[in-house]
């Protein structure tokens, strides 16, 4: 199997504040990583830096065999990141089909796949971002990194806040992106179960280091061991 994203040995965090020490993983093409966590653990800034929205202290990326890591920020998405973030920054100001059509890069994954794979935004093509939802507005910042026809795409929180029948919506559009179309993905989220049925790997942080690492049926199988996980507090 292929790899795609390699970290080796990575430190970061914000200005001189290091919040990620020592973090080595990987991902293989067309696979799913879960990365859990409690609140305060370094998902979001693990997440942050592979976009190259922190400062990076120590260690490598790559992603395709290319040094993510040497590359600026707005540069990374040419390199192949999707990235949704918490904020989802979405262009309010902007029609939803706008959105798409300001960011899209040649590839499979075209505006009008991506209102198949989100009827609801197909039904508001015309509509500012400030009209939609809140479950719209997140269906459309993930629509956005899929129009980008990355290599790998970031979740961060995508569930979070939303009504149980758009959670469900979002939930059967990403294991459709991941397991059926075959994206790479990296989902951050705190509802575990829910993430790793749809993905192949699974790592927990725990005060900005890796804690445990394993296939993601390991461990959404035992569900002690998650809860002992994601409960672990070290002083």
């Amino acid at each position: 199997m292929t790899q795609l994203l390699q970290v080796e040995q990575l430190s970061a965090g914000y200005g001189d504040a290091v919040v990620l020490h020592d973090v080595s993983l990987s991902l293989a093409e067309g696979q799913t990583l879960a990365l859990l966590g409690r609140n305060g653990v370094g998902k979001t800034t693990f997440m942050d830096t592979l976009a190259g929205a922190t400062r990076q202290h120590v260690g490598r990326i790559t992603l395709g065999g290319v040094a993510l890591h040497s590359l600026p920020s707005h540069a990374r998405a040419a390199a192949g990141i999707g990235w949704v973030p918490q904020e989802r920054n979405i262009f309010k100001s902007l029609t939803v089909d706008e959105n798409l059509t300001a960011v899209t890069r040649p590839g499979a994954w075209t505006p009008q796949r991506a209102y198949e794979m989100f009827p609801r935004l197909a039904e508001r093509k015309g509509n500012l971002g400030t009209q939609l939802s809140g479950g719209e507005q997140q269906m459309l910042a993930v629509a956005r990194a899929l129009v980008l026809n990355p290599k790998l795409l970031l979740l961060d929180e995508p569930l979070e806040g939303l009504a149980p029948i758009i959670v469900e919506e979002l939930l059967r559009a990403i294991a459709r992106i991941t397991r059926e179309e075959g994206l790479s993905a990296i989902i951050v989220e705190q509802h575990p179960q829910a993430i790793l049925a749809i993905s192949h790997q699974a790592v927990v942080l725990d005060h900005g280091t890796v804690v445990h690492a394993s296939d993601a049926d390991t461990l959404r199988q035992d569900p002690e061991l998650l809860d002992r996980l994601l409960g672990v507090s070290r002083h």
